[in-house]
């Protein structure tokens, strides 16, 4: 049944209010920006897509247009955010202090359906406020909760404040100086946060003044674990039961100190490895969440399912333990301004430790093989069956080939799940005498006697060994061994004893039967040909 859409215009517009003026610094902003108090503080739209939600009216302040009136927008059916829903939108506009000591900044707008936000968490009222040393930035985004509203109305009041207070002093004066532009402030103490990021491998986390019960977050900016392939990009601490907080961050593709490598029963293949030190006691955080990435492309150049991405955890014994892990959805990653080209990992370990990302992969074991017949004639066919199990973490198919004495003889495509154990059927003909080593994906699987190896056949030729009738009725009654498609039955026309209405020499094989005893030399011959016949079918059996 069709439906209407039901949408609510949402329009905002800023009129900058400071409370303290600033020094004016030095930094450089990029294109035309809202300026507030004084100057120390530049507004612009953020970089990404939800950026475009923002811009510069014609007095030169940002506004938040989130319906088909923003000029940015070019598809006039856009009507806004949906009636009777919540949600959020990240990465709208930023703020950049450009003074040169130390700034809170927060956001005055009482409203109960719109709400501003960073990385998620309020920046409204002074309590919840930002702290910017000289040249940061800070990324604005917006909640919304529409429900109980009407279709077609505006959402939230026409204007918002920013406003700004230079930080006290004796919180300014031993703060070092951040390296990255993601200082942000939480609890109700307001924390400042600080990132140092002396290469592209390496991090050092900084939080003090964190509120009894608060969450901190680390942004890593993309710390490099395999190049720009896999990368760190985060930390968050909740429930933090201490006032300050430092984690050093070491990462690479291979294991940082003294760290051995990834071991685990799956044989899972390390991508990555991730240090985290700590010098805060483990009960003073309640849950640590470390947040990682991988270029989509990399993943489909290696054949990499996201899925199949995992964390491991190395314990103090040595031990390698595996920490759930999410994918990111890509609705979640698009709200959250998370970048498109990446796919985003989340995981929640128990402790600090060493770490390595690595990618679940199937990984088949042959671990029974059974050979019948194990000696056939010339032409006919013999069968191995193999027990095949998946030991890896991931579901996976493989092409398995059975061997003659390293010639492909059979092959079947196998499906597995993880931990699932499978038995297949691989059938070969045999027209040429000999012995084979058989094998199955590399595993033994025994030796097929073939006729007779040493091309030693009888003096007599043409006798018609198709007359042991015994030997015929015992014949038919063997069948061959079924796929494992459940295919046809390979072909029980071995009833015909070699040599059977044709002229080739039968085959002497050793004979209980003494020749000199019988007393006749055709009788002798007879009775050897039925002997022959008799040994096959023992075995065979």
């Amino acid at each position: 049944m069709p439906t209407t859409r039901r949408t609510l215009i949402l329009a905002l517009l800023l009129v900058a209010a400071s409370a303290l003026l600033f020094t004016t610094g030095a930094a450089v902003i990029d294109g035309d920006a809202d300026t507030v108090a004084d100057g120390d503080l530049a507004v612009q739209p953020a970089d990404g897509p939800n950026g475009d939600y923002a811009y510069l009216n014609d007095d030169d302040e940002i506004a938040i247009d989130i319906s088909a009136s923003n000029p940015n927008i070019k598809d006039p059916s856009f009507e806004g955010v949906n009636v009777g829903s919540t949600g959020r939108i990240d990465g709208i506009f930023q703020i950049t202090y450009t003074g040169d000591r130390y700034a809170e900044v927060w956001i005055g707008y009482p409203n109960e359906s719109v709400t501003f936000v960073a990385d998620g968490d309020s920046v409204e009222g002074r309590a919840n406020n930002v702290t910017l040393a000289p040249n940061q930035t800070v990324t604005v985004g917006l909640e919304f909760d529409t429900r109980g509203a009407e279709a077609g109305t505006q959402l939230g009041a026409d204007e918002f404040a920013i406003e700004a207070r230079i930080a006290d002093p004796e919180d300014a004066d031993d703060v070092p100086p951040a390296t990255t532009s993601n200082a942000q402030a939480t609890g109700d103490d307001g924390a400042t946060i600080t990132v140092t990021a002396p290469n592209a491998t390496a991090r050092e986390f900084d939080a003090w003044g964190v509120g009894y019960g608060d969450t901190v977050r680390f942004d890593a900016g993309g710390m490099h674990l395999a190049g720009g392939n896999v990368t760190f990009d985060g930390l968050d601490l909740a429930g933090v039961r201490t006032d300050n907080v430092d984690v050093t961050a070491v990462g690479g593709p291979e294991p940082t100190g003294d760290a051995s490598g990834l071991t685990a029963p799956t044989d899972p293949r390390p991508v990555g490895y991730l240090s985290l030190e700590r010098d805060f006691a483990p009960d003073a955080v309640d849950e640590m969440t470390v947040r990682f990435s991988a270029d989509r492309d990399h993943l489909d150049a290696t054949g990499t399912d996201p899925r199949t991405l995992t964390l491991y955890r190395r314990t103090a014994a040595g031990d390698w333990v595996e920490v759930p892990v999410s994918v990111v959805d890509e609705e979640v990653a698009r709200i959250q301004d998370l970048p498109e080209d990446r796919v985003h990992f989340r995981a929640t370990p128990s402790a600090s430790s060493t770490f390595a990302i690595a990618a679940h992969e199937p990984r088949f074991d042959v671990t029974t093989t059974d050979l019948d017949p194990q000696a056939i004639d010339p032409g006919e066919e013999a069968t191995v069956r193999a027990t095949l199990r998946n030991g890896g973490g991931a579901a996976g198919e493989r092409r398995v080939t059975l061997t003659a004495s390293g010639d492909p003889v059979a092959n079947r495509t196998v499906a597995l799940a993880p931990n699932e154990t499978t038995t297949v059927a691989l059938a070969g003909t045999f027209p040429e005498a000999g012995e084979y080593d058989l094998a199955v994906a590399g595993a033994d699987a025994g030796t097929l006697l073939v006729g007779d190896p040493a091309g030693e056949g009888s003096e007599s030729g043409g006798t018609d060994a198709g007359t042991d009738t015994g030997a015929t009725a015992d014949e038919n009654t063997r069948g061959g061994a079924s796929s494992v498609d459940g295919g046809d039955e390979p072909s029980a026309g071995a009833g015909n004893e070699p040599g059977a209405g044709s002229g080739d020499a039968p085959t002497e094989e050793p004979s209980a039967i003494d020749l000199v005893e019988l007393g006749a030399l055709l009788a002798g011959v007879t009775l050897s040909l039925a002997g022959v016949a008799l040994v096959r079918r023992l075995q065979r059996s």
